[in-house]
């Protein structure tokens, strides 16, 4: 992926110092999410993209055009971030808060963002036709774990590990489609077998075990029990010398504490946003309606 390009005007007469500062530490955390983004690091990436958000709401003027540019951007972000985590679902939501967004801005300045919206179109059709190919992998895959299970149980050894593999991908794609709870059935399944062969916890084990943490975030009440997995497969990440993964958790644990905040502030945050798209449109209308009635 690619952050969207955006020009925001620190130097803008109607900003005060204290907002300024927020918009440039909202800048400064795009740009590390930037970097985490160019190494293929999405978790990371999706905690700085988060703190650059929380930034943003303690801004005072929501209808400031520096701050509606940099949130639409950041809300890209993350919207891209989750579609290469292939979170589909979460995506989906986050270009459906664009679209109610920027059907009001559009009105009110076509100029500045139009392209944002049909950027957001297109984001919109690549997340159901992903979402289309995973349902019909999803049925191959059904095909294959079912073959892979006659052999493991016929005591083919060498299947156990594409049986490992075949859960996973299993796990994977029903993630990717929005069955949460059948997917932690999968990556259990799959983590058991691969234990089982094994007798340890190996690298293996690890990452499958941050991908199910990933997921289990995905529902508001099976956070605390992927902080606690998290917790508990990090010291094995430290052991094993896996860099990335360690990161990886410490980038997950940051985002749970994050998503702490309750949904109710961050609904209010986003009705206020709305809010003021709508009032500067209502504005702009009756400024045109003024004007018409004059000539």
């Amino acid at each position: 992926m690619t952050q969207v390009e955006i020009l925001i005007d620190l130097n803008n007469s109607k900003l005060n110092e204290r907002d300024r500062e927020i918009l440039r530490q909202a800048l400064e955390a795009r740009k590390e999410a930037d970097i985490f983004i160019r190494e293929d690091k999405y978790v990371e990436a999706m905690e700085r993209t988060v703190v650059a958000l929380r930034k943003l709401k303690e801004f005072k003027e929501y209808g400031n055009p520096e701050f509606k540019t940099l949130f639409i951007a950041l809300l890209f972000d993350l919207a891209e971030i989750h579609f290469c985590l292939k979170n589909y679902k979460q995506s989906e939501k986050e270009v459906d808060v664009l679209f109610k967004v920027l059907d009001n801005l559009v009105k009110v300045d076509e100029d500045r963002y139009a392209s944002y919206h049909i950027l957001a179109m297109e984001l919109s059709t690549r997340i159901l036709r992903s979402r289309k190919k995973a349902l019909d992998l999803l049925v191959k895959q059904q095909i294959t774990n079912g073959s892979l299970f006659e052999k493991v149980n016929s005591g083919v050894v060498a299947a156990t590990d594409k049986l490992v593999d075949s859960l996973s991908t299993t796990a994977q794609l029903l993630a990717a489609t929005g069955d949460i709870n059948e997917s932690l059935k999968f990556y259990a399944e799959a983590i058991k077998y691969s234990k089982k062969r094994t007798g340890r916890v190996t690298l293996k084990e690890v990452k499958m075990t941050v991908e199910m943490a990933e997921v289990m975030m995905r529902l508001k009440s099976l956070r605390p029990r992927a902080k606690r997995l998290l917790d508990a497969i990090l010291p094995h990440a430290v052991a094993l010398k896996a860099d990335n993964l360690h990161q990886d958790i410490i980038a997950l644990l940051d985002v749970i504490d994050s998503n702490n905040e309750s949904d109710s502030t961050w609904r209010v945050f986003l009705h206020k946003i709305t809010s003021a798209a709508k009032s500067k449109l209502k504005k702009k209308q009756n400024t045109q309606n003024v004007d018409t009635v004059e000539h």
